[in-house]
């Protein structure tokens, strides 16, 4: 039997990068006590979520992925620990910046980075004005008796994303977010339609599925938490409200997992030949 142990983490954030390392760390801490191997904490908790405007002196937060002090402290505490910590983070490249992910292995390695490949732009989330779309494609990491796919929070909405990580190997699949209430429309609660769209990829994929999302008021914006574990059948394992901090925990058997994939056929019957239309634009 081949089991993994994973995490999420969910907590508010301020603009104190520091302090915002230190808390991610503890709850890290709390997560490896608990046996987790991967540990997964929410996108951008190196400070509030900035992109709700556009703010051009902003850009000076982004930072090269060896020098950026978030990717650095997990750097350090994944070895010290010997965990998985996938790291999302404001990266600059250059002349270019990008909504980026570290995945950082127990060596305190960086494995490799993916930068998020769908870019929102909206009330509260203006991201197209921060970030370039990511040019790394999708990727996939070898981790503790299995693959790992990570996507980046608007990345979640899209089957693409979960089916492209499923074909290169893909057996369980993190997203670390940040989302909450909606400017323009303060009747509008994504929450549950988020949380459905993941636990779609998990049964249409026949694969796990860990989100990690940040809690809290940042002006006037409400981040409104719900991160999960579900299963390979969509069943939730592990899962928080709007206000809770603290760690997800849920172990896996792979290969029971595996068994059932096979058993359903979506892999065995899938029809790429008809699927051109989905490259093309619209």
């Amino acid at each position: 039997m081949t089991e993994i142990t994973v995490a999420a983490l969910q907590l508010a954030f301020s603009n104190d990068i520091d302090a915002n390392i230190a808390h991610v760390s503890e709850l890290v801490r709390e997560a490896a006590g608990k046996g987790a191997q991967v540990i997964l904490p929410p996108e951008l908790f190196e400070g509030e979520y900035f992109c709700r405007v556009e703010d051009e002196g902003l850009f000076a937060t982004a930072k090269p992925t060896a020098e950026h002090k978030a990717v650095l402290a997990m750097q350090a505490l994944a070895k010290e620990l010997n965990v998985y910590i996938p790291t999302s983070f404001f990266e600059a490249d250059g002349p270019h910046h990008y909504n980026s992910l570290a995945m950082i292995g127990p060596d305190g390695g960086v494995m490799g980075v993916y930068r998020k490949s769908h870019i929102p732009d909206g009330p509260g989330y203006e991201e197209k004005f921060y970030f370039r779309p990511g040019n790394t494609g999708f990727k996939v990491w070898p981790g503790p008796q299995a693959t790992l796919g990570v996507g980046v929070c608007w990345d979640q909405w899209y089957p693409e994303t979960a089916r492209a990580m499923m074909l290169m190997g893909a057996e369980i699949l993190f997203y670390p977010t940040a989302i909450g209430s909606e400017p323009h429309d303060a009747d509008l609660d994504t929450s549950r339609l988020w949380r459905r769209a993941m636990i779609g990829h998990a049964v249409s994929n026949v694969v796990p599925v860990v989100a990690a999302n940040r809690i809290g008021t940042e002006h006037g914006q409400t981040f409104y938490g719900h991160s999960f574990i579900c299963d390979e059948r969509g069943d939730l394992v592990a899962e928080f409200g709007a206000g809770e901090t603290g760690v997800l925990t849920a172990r896996f058997d792979l290969d029971r997992v595996k068994r059932h994939r096979a058993a359903f056929g979506f892999f065995r019957d899938r029809r790429p030949e008809l699927y051109g239309r989905l490259s093309q634009d619209v």
